[in-house]
């Protein structure tokens, strides 16, 4: 009996009228004046910026820093893989956005909602979102790696800020950031490098060297990074590293 039903109710089904689905198709037409031209290039560029949001998001921002100290921060403690891959950069990345909120906010109020407004042209818009991003980048770029990425590109010496090419201040900043992030890793790395050291010496005073003192050592790591409150110190630090 249930056999039967079943068939029937498939019968039902493939009698049914068809359910129509929706068409998509994609075509070219001729430009007819030069701002179809110039709506299809903004278009084309709004495509390829979201291509490569991500490298932007991990170059000119702070996630370099953060995510570097970070991954210090769990080879100090010898824990391994703990934290996961996906809480560090989880938590990197809100910090980032965080840290990169007035920097945003500066951007959608001077160039993106009055060019969603019909005030500035694309390119001007462009140009005063860059400038916000530029201040921060100015901001926290070495003036070493500055004066260095200028005698590489073989460009004339700024006489302002202003003058500096995007294509010599990023890598500049990228470079500093890696600076100072490692700068932060290797001070991460002496309290506990210090308690390797002690619990190496008491295990070779007592004889004990077969035990490995890791194994020993990672305990009083986690709790003197507890006890000393090390994620709200280490959050709290990097945030303030950029003010």
């Amino acid at each position: 009996m249930l056999f039967w039903l079943f068939l029937f109710k498939v019968k039902l089904v493939f009698s049914a009228d068809t359910i129509p689905l929706p068409a998509v198709r994609f075509g070219f037409d001729t430009a007819n004046s030069p701002n179809d031209v110039a709506i299809t290039l903004q278009i084309i560029l709004l495509i390829t910026i979201l291509t490569i949001a991500p490298a932007i998001l991990l170059m000119v921002t702070s996630f370099t820093r953060i995510i570097i100290v970070f991954s210090f921060l769990r080879s100090a403690l010898g824990t391994q893989q703990s934290p996961p891959n996906q809480v560090l950069i989880g938590l990197a990345l809100f910090l980032t956005f965080y840290i990169m909120s007035p920097v945003f906010s500066d951007m959608y109020k001077n160039a993106i909602q009055p060019y969603l407004d019909g005030k500035l042209g694309f390119t001007q818009a462009l140009l005063e979102a860059k400038k916000p991003l530029r201040k921060f980048l100015l901001k926290n770029t070495r003036k070493k790696e500055l004066l260095t990425f200028i005698e590489i590109a073989k460009v004339k010496r700024p006489r302002t800020a202003d003058d500096i090419p995007d294509m010599v201040l990023i890598p500049a900043f990228i470079t500093s950031e890696l600076q100072t992030a490692f700068e932060i890793g290797f001070l991460l790395f002496l309290p506990f490098l210090i308690i390797d050291f002690v619990v190496a010496s008491v295990l070779l005073s007592m004889g004990m060297m077969m035990l490995p003192p890791v194994m020993i050592s990672l305990p009083f790591k986690i709790l003197l990074f507890v006890l000393v409150d090390g994620w709200g110190l280490i959050v709290g630090s990097i945030v303030k590293s950029f003010y």
